[in-house]
């Protein structure tokens, strides 16, 4: 969800009234995949390398994430959707820490949407967290284990790879976000600023999405074979 900071400075704003807009973005979207039944929808809100941010917009991050929390939980569960959060918790304060818990633990048992906010998360830190929990558990696979046995530890075990990947605000890179399960993953780039990122432009993406041909290693007269 880039381009918040940058849609603030252009309407000559502090960067954090981008943040607060993004907001909007967020449950707009939100709101939209479950209408339109996507399963699974994970976003980026905080990566491991924003902690080098100016520290008073870490600071008024980590304070409207608990403020989201404390004011979307109750909507998510009547809504039937299931947030999970993702990444290295070390960082946050106890009483974020709580309110994530108690977020998830709320909604738990919902069947719809699985919302997943992915906070102080990096595709490193997760393939690393993995890679040593495995270990932990299954030390005598040290000089022999395979993708299968790395793939429950990672931090999304529970959700199939990522369809679509889309980032705003017009850089062209995925940042340290889902390394591993973004193998096969269609990319899709834009410069609308996420503040500016609604339904129609959730439509684009899709459209575009549904007209790219996955192969995932093979060759097109393969699929062609299997229809």
């Amino acid at each position: 969800m880039d381009g918040n900071g940058r849609w603030a400075k252009q309407r000559l704003m502090p960067r954090v009234f981008g943040h607060k807009k993004g907001v909007d973005s967020l449950r707009e979207v939100i709101t939209t995949c479950k209408e339109w039944g996507v399963e699974y929808l994970t976003v980026f809100a905080f990566s491991s390398e924003n902690w080098r941010r100016p520290a008073d917009e870490v600071t008024f991050l980590m304070g409207l994430f608990l403020q989201v929390l404390q004011s979307e939980v109750e909507r998510m569960y009547r809504n039937n959707i299931q947030l999970k959060v993702i990444g290295n918790r070390s960082h946050f304060s106890a009483e974020l820490l709580e309110m994530i818990s108690a977020a998830e633990e709320k909604t738990s048992s919902n069947t719809g949407l699985v919302l997943t906010i992915a906070a102080d998360y990096g595709g490193h830190w997760d393939i690393l967290q993995a890679t040593q929990q495995l270990l932990k558990d299954k030390p005598d696979l040290a000089s022999c284990f395979t993708e299968v046995d790395i793939q429950p530890y990672l931090a999304m075990a529970y959700a199939p790879d990522p369809d679509l990947f889309i980032r705003t605000g017009g850089e062209q890179r995925i940042s340290n976000f889902l390394l591993w399960q973004l193998a096969y993953t269609e990319l899709y780039f834009t410069d609308l600023p996420w503040p500016d990122f609604g339904r129609s432009a959730l439509g684009d993406a899709i459209f575009w999405y549904q007209g790219r041909e996955r192969r995932f290693g093979r060759i097109s007269e393969q699929l062609d074979a299997t229809k």
